[in-house]
């Protein structure tokens, strides 16, 4: 049965998800395609975290990022009637004396005082930190897996969703859109690291990475803070959690490896040793479709104007994408420009190059 939408969506992550929500509330129809395999955003922690890196480094924009994604995670939940963001304080474990005098450095700057906790704690006995912990402020965890599945119901209910696998040689690209038997004014490609087949953009440098990530019991109560130690650790309640990630740039698959798996073990060993016998419960891989210059790419085709594409987002989707959801509809229906620096068309003399 043919069908008319305003916007045809692909992939059903993070992006694509918040995305289609932002078009409806704004009155656009739009169809959801997706070939509900497991994405990063499915597995993925869903961190927040404002400071990060060895250097305690203020995300740039975290104070514009924040505020609206707390925001949407909030509509959202009223709207399903459930929580979907979670919000903990972080502990992080020292590592070195770099750390400690940036730490020290940070607490006399005023941009970083809502963000951290002044004094330096001292870790309890059960973790091993001899330089101290300090308590990050404005944290917290989304669980992307539960949303998502609430975004796609939602979808189903408006007859808005299919499953299937999306093939680019379908698709007709005239005036207007169209593919199989849905015509639309514009296609978004929010496919995650499986853009680097997509025919148009793939020019775009992606730099994808594989992480790996354990879910855990233990018959230790854990402390309800999150924790921060080169790796995160994320009580789901007082017996299970969740620690990761790894980073690896080379093996680009979604199979768990073993290696991975040590890896995340020898470091949780290394910081909480009685959480040295917990049961693994789960253990996921995927790959985050992180981006050369660690920006996300959001805009139309230089060649075709009714293609798009919103993705790159890595590993802090879950902060960026409700912003930068709504900025890109202003866009699409009020022509807002695009932020220089995550407009995918800051590639274009790259795409020429080609």
């Amino acid at each position: 049965m043919a069908k008319n939408v305003d916007y045809l969506i692909i992939g059903q992550g993070l992006a694509g998800s918040l995305l289609s929500w932002e078009l409806i509330k704004h009155g656009c129809s739009t169809h959801l395609v997706d070939n509900q395999q497991e994405n990063a955003s499915h597995i993925a922690a869903g961190l927040i975290n404002p400071i990060t890196g060895m250097r305690l480094v203020k995300h740039i924009d975290i104070d514009i990022l924040l505020p609206c994604a707390r925001q949407t995670y909030r509509e959202l939940s009223e709207f399903f009637k459930q929580d979907f963001y979670i919000e903990k304080p972080m502990l992080r474990i020292l590592r070195n004396e770099i750390e400690l005098r940036k730490f020290q450095q940070r607490i006399q700057e005023n941009a970083y005082l809502n963000y951290l906790q002044t004094e330096l704690k001292t870790a309890p006995d059960s973790i091993n930190a001899p330089l101290g912990m300090i308590q990050q402020k404005q944290t917290g965890y989304l669980l992307t897996h539960s949303l998502l599945t609430c975004l796609k119901n939602f979808l189903q209910e408006k007859q808005s969703y299919q499953v299937t696998q999306f093939d680019y040689q379908d698709l007709q690209i005239n005036k207007d859109i169209r593919w199989r038997d849905i015509t639309a004014n514009k296609i978004i490609f929010c496919e995650g690291y499986q853009a680097i087949a997509n025919p148009w953009f793939k020019y775009l440098p992606f730099q994808l990475a594989k992480g790996e990530i354990l879910t855990l019991t233990t018959k230790q109560t854990l402390a309800p803070e999150l924790l921060l130690y080169g790796q995160w650790l994320i009580p789901l309640n007082k017996h299970q959690f969740r620690t990761g990630a790894t980073f690896d740039n080379i093996n680009l698959n979604t199979n768990p490896s073993v290696q991975g798996k040590n890896t995340l073990l020898n470091a949780l060993k290394q910081i909480v040793p009685a959480l040295h016998s917990a049961t693994v419960d789960k253990h996921q891989a995927n790959i985050r479709p992180t981006t050369l210059d660690k920006m996300p790419f959001i805009g139309l085709h230089p060649d075709y104007e009714n293609l798009a594409i919103f993705n790159g987002f890595g590993a802090k989707g879950s902060l960026q994408i409700p912003y930068y959801s709504k900025c890109f509809v202003h866009h699409l229906l009020r022509q807002k420009p695009i932020t220089p620096k995550v407009n995918s068309q800051r590639y274009n003399n790259h795409k020429n190059m080609l």
